[in-house]
């Protein structure tokens, strides 16, 4: 089969531990990274980049964010969209003030006021956890769409209370905004993605990643070998709202064009909490899958009753939607709790011993 692993021999503990310790699997990741970076750019239209392309990196990198945090570090957050909302509106000053800053730029520096504010909101978990550190969180998001909402210095005082994406230029060409390609915002997200995708691969390979996972399975424990829990778990909340403030740029900067305060409300934080769940908590590769999942099922009960000349109202996919979802997460959570990345490696064992039982 295609996994066959005769003659790759692991003559060393590195070798061993490496990255990917079967061939294949470099292999695949070189075939998605052709398909992301050339195919999907020369063959996708617009509305596969508006509506499958973009959101599905974008989602990933958020569900990316809270994984670090709930699926690593075992704190349990429900604010995550407000905190993607404290990105998109710090993106938006440092544009308005700073008219001249590059638009990347003020991308990455929008997560550095996330993180801030996560680890303001991530102190009470040095006394709560579990339940009571959730309600925090949700605290946190109450607050700051509020926040969004009344503070008019943060949409410059726009008598509609949103904030619009003006036409940003790179290099003589329009990055966001009205006049921007799809294209040029896919690439700019695929690259910040990726580049974000590196960082939380090493981190958690690396040694805060022991730490945060020692955290995560038992902190009294952890603290007892000589663990300061106080930075593993700020360290945590620090790394895990960058990563989703930067995201809540691109979601705004890259992909809507405008937002409104209720643009961040629960239903968004609910929506990458169930990306996290279906995909895999404590996985990498779980966010890209469950982004997929969470995005792609609206998009397919749209197009295949049409195919099959069936006529059903948007109002019923949407429906259809909540339904699959909510038995979706039930399902992984009895059946699977490790969710699409633990069915993937359980195949991928599979293909590997095949065709011997195991």
């Amino acid at each position: 089969m295609i996994y066959r692993t005769v003659g790759q021999f692991k003559t060393s503990y590195r070798l061993d531990q490496a990255l990917f310790p079967v061939r294949q699997d470099a292999v695949l990741l070189t075939i998605i990274l052709v398909f992301a970076w050339i195919i999907f750019p020369l063959t996708a239209s617009e509305f596969a980049f508006q509506t499958l392309l973009i959101p599905i990196l974008i989602y990933a990198l958020a569900a990316m964010g809270l994984n670090i945090l709930t699926g690593y570090a075992g704190q349990l957050s429900l604010g995550t969209g407000a905190f993607m909302g404290v990105g998109a509106y710090a993106c938006y000053k440092l544009i308005t003030i700073f008219p001249w800053m590059n638009p990347i730029v003020a991308i990455l520096l929008s997560g550095v006021f996330s993180a801030i504010i996560g680890v303001m909101f991530g102190i009470p978990s040095l006394r709560i956890k579990g339940f009571y550190l959730a309600i925090a969180t949700l605290a946190a998001q109450f607050f700051l769409v509020w926040l969004f909402e009344k503070w008019a210095w943060l949409y410059n005082y726009n008598a509609s209370g949103a904030i619009q994406v003006p036409n940003l230029e790179m290099f003589g060409v329009f990055v966001s905004g009205p006049q921007a390609a799809s294209v040029t915002q896919y690439f700019i997200v695929l690259a910040i993605v990726s580049l974000m995708t590196v960082l939380c691969i090493n981190l958690t390979r690396g040694n805060q990643g022991r730490i945060w996972k020692a955290t995560r399975d038992m902190d009294i424990a952890a603290e007892l070998i000589g663990i300061n829990l106080m930075k593993s778990k700020l360290t945590a909340f620090a790394v895990s709202s960058y990563i989703i403030g930067v995201s809540g740029a691109l979601f705004v900067f890259m992909w809507r064009g405008a937002a409104e305060p209720n643009l961040f409300d629960i239903p968004l934080s609910f929506r990458i909490l169930f990306i996290a769940i279906i995909g895999g908590l404590g996985s990498i590769m779980g966010n890209y899958l469950g982004a997929i999942l969470i995005v792609g099922l609206p998009v397919v009960l749209n197009i295949v009753p049409e195919a099959l000349g069936l006529d059903i109202k948007s109002a019923t996919v949407e429906h259809l939607n909540i339904m699959i979802v909510g038995a979706l997460i039930i399902f992984f959570l009895i059946i699977e709790p490790h969710g699409l990345a633990a069915l993937w490696r359980l195949i991928r064992e599979k293909l590997i011993l095949w065709p011997f039982p195991h």
